[in-house]
């Protein structure tokens, strides 16, 4: 089959990389698209995954709603150019291409509808099928909706797919064992951003001053790093990231994928934004694996209090790594899932719908 990608977001760089690999060695033929979003495209270098650029992204809802069209003919010409069969990805743009063309498409949205309406209205409707996480099944009803015992960063952060190494430490000067603090700074630029409050400059400045006390701070930024924070700056390969993650005491940010790929990976997540309490998967996380905390705008004190009585935890990391084997128990391998689901594709369908046990084989 001719499989098309559409990268929207760096992190579907690594949703979608081991899929990737996997379906080109099965000898389908994998094409990816892409927007100008540097992270996105340096990712996709990293790990040799040839793409095809489409255009400049915009981060106002006027310039987004005046280039779709754009974007929506240019993939238009991609699909008929190189034969697509099937779309995929976390995309407006695939879902409204499969309209205009004979390519069938596959969304993946884990976000529920209303933290993103303008995602949900324009693209839910033109999409052959949407595939969501379970814990979103209470809005996904349709026939062509597809839920599933999972995560998205179980696509590559599953234990099949990862293995955490501890070399990364040595590129920063840190002992196996010694406590660090991985900070995530969002810029809130999407969409569904607007109006939405994350840590503030003085949150930050207090965050990092009560950190330095238990151990090294390293901050990862969306944007440009503030000046006074340059020397606290993560300075490491992106690929390391998840290593780092996996060995970090703690991590807190207002980043919601961030925040999901530490609480996979056994790590206490802690995150402060307006999103707080209306993300579903985060708040399965909270709720049910006592794997994150949630904390809004307003309860930036509640947050440092937790932070200090967690540190306060000797088996702080053990009892995570307890709380992520009972979360993993319950989900499945997303790779494998997607690999199936497309390979055998239209035969998976059938066997999703009809047989109650099909996600069993990917645990």
């Amino acid at each position: 089959m001719n499989l098309l990608i559409d990268i929207c977001h760096p992190a579907h760089v690594h949703l979608f990389r081991n899929f990737i690999k996997i379906m080109k060695s099965r000898n389908h033929n994998v094409y990816i698209a892409v927007k100008d979003i540097p992270a996105a495209k340096e990712l996709l270098r990293t790990y040799g995954i040839r793409y095809i650029d489409y255009g400049q992204k915009s981060h106002s809802i006027i310039g987004k709603t005046l280039r779709q069209f754009k974007y929506d003919n240019s993939i238009r010409k991609i699909v008929n150019e190189l034969e697509i069969d099937l779309g995929i990805g976390t995309s407006i743009t695939i879902a409204h291409a499969s309209k205009i063309s004979s390519m069938k498409s596959f969304v993946f949205d884990d976000d529920d509808a209303s933290v993103e309406p303008l995602f949900s209205k324009f693209t839910h409707p033109f999409a052959d099928y949407l595939i969501s996480p379970d814990v979103l099944k209470h809005e996904r009803t349709k026939p062509n909706h597809i839920v599933y015992p999972g995560f998205h960063e179980l696509a590559y952060l599953h234990p099949n797919r990862f293995t955490p190494d501890a070399r990364v430490l040595d590129s920063l000067g840190l002992e196996k064992g010694e406590k660090f603090f991985i900070l995530r700074f969002n810029a809130f630029k999407a969409h569904h951003d607007i109006g939405i409050k994350g840590l503030n400059m003085d949150q930050k400045r207090s965050l990092v001053d009560t950190l330095t006390k238990f151990g090294r701070v390293f901050i990862t930024t969306e944007d440009r790093i503030d000046k006074e924070f340059v020397k606290y700056q993560l300075k490491s390969k992106p690929e390391d990231i998840f290593s780092l993650l996996f060995y970090a005491r703690l991590f807190v940010g207002d980043s919601q994928t961030m925040t999901n790929e530490a609480a996979v990976l056994g790590t206490p997540s802690l995150r402060l934004n307006s999103f707080v309490g209306r993300i579903s998967y985060l708040e399965q996380q909270e709720k049910k694996y006592k794997l994150a905390f949630g904390f809004k705008p307003n309860e930036f004190n509640l947050l440092l209090y937790k932070i200090v009585g967690l540190l306060s935890n000797p088996k702080l990391k053990d009892e995570w790594q307890e709380k992520r084997k009972v979360m993993l128990a319950d989900k499945i391998d997303e790779t494998a899932f997607l690999v199936d689901l497309i390979d055998k594709y239209p035969g998976s369908i059938k066997d999703i719908k009809n047989n109650a046990e099909y996600f069993e084989k990917f645990k």
